[in-house]
């Protein structure tokens, strides 16, 4: 006979496993959080120097199916998850030269201000046309960002990821806000179209209303961006001017060009020379005016008889009067200074840049800036003084004028110049302490953008490129490379007429940003109502 043993002891435990809600819980917080960062993302990828300026409408679709019907706490959250996958990308050149440090502390810090529109769009998007209240608050967003703190950053707004796109004309009819403002109503209409459209497949109704304003929220900035076409145009009002941009190169990339600033200003007289041969040899056409940029001459010509000849040496050469970019000390002021340099007369006209860096030339909380890292104050040891007065030079009979690199990105600082008279402008630039990052492709844009919305020739001359020629109607006619000594020549139209968003200067965005204030009290009051009803 056979006896089958069993055993009589315990089973082994099975192995915890996670409860299907739990993973269902966390990935309803994942999924939006990753959505979110990758369509900010989708938004930096809109911007130069590529030319995919349509991702920009994608990015803001799926930023109103991430905060639409949320509540203003997930809308804040969500929102600065946009904003630091938009602007870690973005603005990654302003570590090029001081590490991550300070890259990664300005994305954060300018990633609250999406946020905060983030917060307000999801408290909007329950309210009959919301697309329109939440475009109106991402410009509001804007316009906050482009003036707080230290006198704000206005780098990356969506105006500057267009200079290649369908909308681009209405630069010149509401400036950089409508622009602006355009592309995200059309980003958050193409969402609602979608969601009424898989709405009304599944329950096979359609609301019009709603229906509507999701279509409108599309057709309108579209519509509006082809009538706005006839106020960009490259007709010349007041004649015609030849143009000399110069590019004298510099002799090693990042902080440490600024060691070699005699270098930097011989090459530049070095190429304004040779120009002048290639005139007098006929094999180019003689400049009216002739632009040198920012810093290209570090050592102060007031104060440097060498600086003074080199100087004098090439504006005789050239026989043109020179707008040269200088470093100057004035009774104790430092002044980032752009100095109208006649060929007989030598200086006789000075502007002084107005928008300057902070952290860059100047150090806003000095002293507390100097004892988290005093790498800090050694490296600005002495802030730049403000000018107080829009520049513009009469060079040659020619209204041309100056915005100083940063400032094209203040939209103040370029309508000044045109209100004052400028029939053309130059944005003398030095971006050789950024390396070949995309910084110079980032700025060139915006002054495309500028020429449209002024419907003025611009031009860039850069230290180390790339310097441009821009049409008014912001098509690139020329352009240098980058790290190499060259020269643009051109005959370019003079425009004297205003375009709406000259005229209208602040009022678009101020228009903008009471509708965002309008949508924002009617939403929370409806809120209110609600609770009180409940």
């Amino acid at each position: 006979m056979t006896v089958t043993a069993t055993s009589a002891g315990p089973s082994a435990p099975t192995p915890p496993q996670a409860a299907p809600g739990a993973w269902r819980r966390w990935s309803v917080r994942l999924v939006p959080a990753a959505a979110a960062a990758l369509s900010g993302l989708l938004l930096y990828v809109s911007f130069p120097p590529r030319t995919l300026w349509w991702l920009a409408l994608p990015a803001f679709a799926v930023l109103g199916l991430l905060l639409r019907g949320r509540s203003w706490k997930a809308g804040l959250g969500l929102g600065y998850l946009f904003g630091l996958g938009f602007l870690l990308p973005l603005l990654v050149w302003t570590g090029v030269e001081v590490g991550p440090g300070p890259w990664i502390a300005l994305a954060a810090i300018e990633a609250v201000f999406v946020a905060l529109a983030g917060a307000g769009v999801a408290a909007v998007s329950k309210l009959p046309g919301w697309p329109v209240w939440a475009a109106a608050l991402w410009t509001a967003g804007e316009a906050a960002r482009a003036r707080v703190p230290f006198g704000g950053f206005p780098w990356g707004k969506v105006a500057f990821g267009q200079a290649d796109g369908v909308f681009l004309p209405l630069a010149a009819l509401g400036g950089t806000p409508v622009l602006g403002f355009a592309v995200v109503l059309c980003g958050f209409g193409l969402y609602e179209v979608a969601r009424v459209s898989l709405e009304a497949r599944r329950t096979g109704t359609v609301r019009r209303v709603v229906a509507a304003a999701g279509v409108l929220g599309v057709a309108v900035p579209l519509v509006a961006a082809v009538a706005a076409r006839p106020l960009v145009s490259d007709t010349a009002e007041d004649g015609t001017t030849t143009v000399a941009v110069i590019q004298g190169n510099v002799p090693r990339l990042g902080l440490d060009f600024n060691s070699q600033r005699r270098a930097v200003l011989d090459y530049h007289a070095r190429e304004t020379e040779r120009l002048a041969a290639a005139v007098d040899a006929g094999e180019t056409e003689r400049p009216d005016i002739v632009l040198w940029p920012e810093n290209s001459s570090d050592i102060d010509p007031f104060t440097n008889s060498d600086a003074r000849a080199v100087i004098d040496r090439a504006a005789r050469a050239i026989g043109a009067p020179v707008s040269v970019g200088a470093v100057v000390a004035e009774d104790g002021d430092l002044l980032n200074e752009q100095i109208l340099w006649d060929p007989v007369k030598g200086p006789v006209d000075t502007y002084d840049k107005r928008q300057i860096q902070p952290f860059g030339e100047y150090l806003p909380l000095r002293s507390l800036v100097g004892a988290i890292n005093d790498e800090w104050t050694s490296m600005v040891r002495q802030d730049f003084s403000r000018g107080t007065e829009p520049g513009v030079f009469t060079m040659a009979g020619t209204g041309v004028g100056l915005v100083t690199c940063y400032e094209a990105a203040f939209d103040r600082a370029v309508r000044d110049t045109v209100t004052e008279g400028a029939q053309l402008i130059s944005v003398p630039s030095n971006n050789a302490t950024f390396g070949r990052s995309e910084m110079t492709y980032q700025q060139l844009a915006m002054s495309r953008v500028r020429a449209v919305e002024h419907s003025r020739t611009v031009t860039v001359p850069v230290t180390s490129g790339v310097s441009a020629i821009i049409m008014p109607d912001g098509t690139v006619s020329q352009k240098t490379g980058m790290f190499v000594a060259d020269s643009l020549v051109q005959e370019v139209p003079l425009r004297s007429s205003l375009t709406p968003a000259t005229r209208l200067g602040v009022l678009p965005e101020l228009g903008l940003v009471l509708v965002a204030a309008g949508g924002l009290g009617w939403a929370v009051g409806a809120g209110v109502r609600g609770r009180a009803r409940r």
